[in-house]
């Protein structure tokens, strides 16, 4: 998908007031210059939602993270601005209209014309990639009749050029493309004709192949360069700031060995193992959580280190990683088990305990206490605790039976078939048959079948001094005011899908408390407002105070991030700003889609974005393609593949991982049926003399109705 916007401003980290009062301006000075105007403007090809699901990466070095923080040390206000190729970020620095070119530009002579570039980030080399069924790349001087794919404006386009010219008998050909922020759309291309091949970075290259099995990467066509950022010529202090700033953050992990606790706090990294998946580390919205994933660089922080998440491939185990010097601990709500210690491994004390409970169709008889076991059978996941479970039960005299699932079926695959008839029933952590139950109304929780597990993170038994430390923070974090509020956010289930108030529709009344807000702002950005309405009650039930566990704010519950990104920095508990903000990002969404998607389709599109994030949509599109379904159609075909996005088969192969398929599903059912209602009792035309005298100072926002 080509992005061709013109560049854009989105303020972060600044007052709700200033962010959105800063015109585009031209500043040619130094360090001095900036911090008078009190705002440091950093451009790159995404702005700041370039959301990703690192699999191997210090997550608290990205970028945006890295600019961000230097921004506050600054003590500055931060612009994040959007170009549509590297050189025009180049271009947009040098002429004064960008401070910071904080992107991977690789530095060349000729860009040293242009600009300063910083220390290096890192060390790259360009290489050919192409498909499966592509040409030949392990020697570039063999390559006949291919068309290279090199990025708009940036230095593959003159790598491209020079084997052209060193192979002129070798019928090459140059096809440009703007596809920065969306790799998968390259691919696409690749995959297109047999004689493309792309150039690419090594780093990019090797990143893409942690997911997907259908390219190949060749020889090098370059050699090593450095990657950097870049500033203003003549920016000396600006520059001098920067590099030492760089310098002292740029720390280096451990290579594969097992770190005592001094080595890791030399290094300045603490290496995480742990796996992609529900409610331990996954990406939602664009923000990276998880229960694992928030106490590990909670950990990390309280110590002034960086964290490392390291994902470990579905089919292998953190215990062989973690054994193997990979990583330094290791966790996903794994149960502490005899069985687990026994092979070599140490846990922390229990950060949490859950029991293990039966779920069934609803459909069939309820399992409410062991003894209704019997007759039924327990279909359990290979190589997991639940197979001893069942089996136990069975040893102990009830006449249940036992089978073990192929070992590529996950816990959420098995109760999908539960929750479709296809299976009796399983054995799964309380919390699960909880948030599943929540989702899935055909399926019925059952009796216990466990005193609660301990779960803990692991270590290696030698690394003494980790352990100590680990031991001692979850020992406090328990004891902590945000410990429930983790276990609430992750392992309990979504109010929003599981309360059974109906919104009112009623001919000839008001929609909700808000209907002039959200008709001001939807003229704005050209959306239904009864759509926005309708969407406002599924997201907080018009409560302007609602938060939600994972931090969203307000009426239409505008994750934290977000709101920055759109120039409206939390808090968003004031309805007109939470609405604008929601609406703000609604368009954003919208501008992502092409323009020959149906009307309809990408209405149902953003919906999706704006619940799991535009990248699980992308995801899902693409998903639905490869199953032979319309990627551009959402009901019965989109929607099915985003299901599958919760499955290890799926979802192992998607650049944005997992994502709880069943949850934008309901949410844009639920939120098309309201719709439909109100579009039967309420007009969609806007008197905007009625809208402006009713925002009027003497006629105010009701509050937020008690009942409803």
């Amino acid at each position: 998908m080509e992005r061709n916007q013109p560049p854009r401003e989105t303020p972060v980290n600044a007052s709700a007031t200033a962010a959105q009062a800063i015109p585009p301006y031209i500043e040619t000075g130094d360090l001095a210059a900036i911090r008078d105007r009190g705002v440091i403007r950093f451009v790159n090809l995404g702005g700041s939602e370039l959301d990703r699901l690192p699999r191997d990466s210090i997550v608290t070095l990205k970028h945006i993270t890295l600019a961000n923080k230097l921004a506050e040390k600054l003590k500055l206000e931060t612009v994040w601005i959007v170009a549509r190729t590297p050189q025009e970020a180049i271009e947009m620095v040098q002429a004064g209209k960008a401070d910071i070119a904080a992107y991977s530009l690789t530095d060349t002579e000729a860009r040293r014309q242009l600009v300063d570039f910083t220390v290096p980030l890192l060390q790259t080399r360009q290489k050919l990639v192409t498909s499966l069924d592509g040409p030949d790349i392990r020697d570039p001087e063999q390559l006949r009749d291919a068309e290279l794919i090199a990025q708009t404006g940036s230095v593959y386009i003159q790598t491209a050029e020079r084997l052209i010219a060193q192979n002129p008998d070798a019928n090459l050909s140059i096809k440009q493309a703007v596809v920065y922020e969306d790799r998968d759309a390259l691919v696409d291309l690749l995959k297109e004709k047999r004689n493309r091949v792309a150039i690419l970075d090594d780093y990019i290259a090797d990143n893409m192949l942690s997911y997907r099995k259908d390219i190949r990467v060749g020889a090098a066509v370059s050699e090593r360069e450095n990657i950097a950022w870049a500033v203003r010529k003549g920016s000396k202090k600006l520059l001098t700031r920067v590099n030492n700033y760089l310098t002292g953050n740029l720390v280096k992990a451990p290579g594969e060995r097992i770190s005592d606790w001094k080595a890791i706090k030399q290094s300045g990294v603490i290496r995480f193992l742990t796996y992609n998946r529900p409610s331990v580390y996954y990406l939602w919205k664009g923000v990276l959580m998880g229960f694992d994933y928030d106490l590990a660089k909670a950990f990390a922080e309280k110590h002034d280190l960086q964290l490392q998440v390291i994902v470990v491939p579905y089919d292998e185990t953190l215990i062989d990683w973690l054994k193997a010097g990979k990583g330094d601990f290791a966790g996903a709500v794994k149960n502490i088990t005899r069985e687990r210690i026994d092979q070599g491994i140490a846990f922390t004390r229990s950060y949490r305990e859950t029991p293990e409970q039966v779920v069934s169709n609803r459909n069939k008889p309820e399992i409410k206490q062991i003894q209704d076991l019997a007759g039924r059978t327990l279909t359990v996941r290979a190589n997991s605790p639940f197979t001893t479970t069942a089996r136990t039960l069975k040893r102990s005299g009830i006449d249940v039976a036992v089978e073990v699932a192929p070992a590529d079926i996950s816990i959420a695959e098995l109760i999908d078939r539960i929750a479709e008839g296809e299976l009796d029933a399983t054995i799964v952590d309380n919390d699960d048959v909880m948030m599943a139950a929540s989702l899935h109304p055909e399926l019925s929780p059952g009796t216990l079948v466990s005193d609660p597990r301990p779960q803990g993170w692991m270590v290696m038994p030698q690394n003494k001094q980790l352990l100590k430390k680990l031991d001692i923070f979850l020992a406090k974090y328990r004891k902590s005011e945000a410990y429930p509020k983790k276990i609430a956010a992750y392992f309990e289930p979504n109010k929003r899908f599981t309360q059974h108030v109906a919104a009112r529709v009623i001919p000839g009344k008001d929609l909700s408390p808000y209907d002039t807000l959200v008709k001001h702002s939807s003229l704005e950005y050209g959306f239904d407002w009864r759509l926005v309405v309708a969407q406002m009650w599924q997201e907080s039930n018009f409560n302007p105070k609602a938060v939600s566990p994972v931090g969203a704010q307000g009426l239409l519950q505008v994750m934290p991030a977000t709101a920055e990104d759109m120039g409206f920095p939390p808090p968003l508990f004031e309805p007109d700003r939470n609405i604008q903000a929601g609406l703000k990002y609604l368009n954003w969404v919208r501008d992502r889609f092409e323009p020959t998607l149906p009307a309809v389709e990408r209405l149902w599109f953003i919906l999706a974005s704006y619940n799991a994030g535009y990248g699980h949509l992308l995801d899902a599109r693409r998903l639905a393609r490869e199953l032979g379904l319309n990627p551009d159609v959402w009901f019965g075909n989109v929607e099915q593949a985003m299901l599958k996005l919760s499955e290890p088969q799926y979802f192992t192969k998607a650049r944005y991982g997992y994502v709880r398929g069943a949850e934008p599903v309901q949410y844009v059912r639920k939120i098309s049926h309201l719709y439909h209602a109100y579009t039967n009792v309420a007009s969609g035309d806007i008197d905007l003399n009625q809208v402006q005298h009713r925002l009027s100072p003497t006629h105010q926002v009701p509050p937020h109705p008690v009942s409803q």
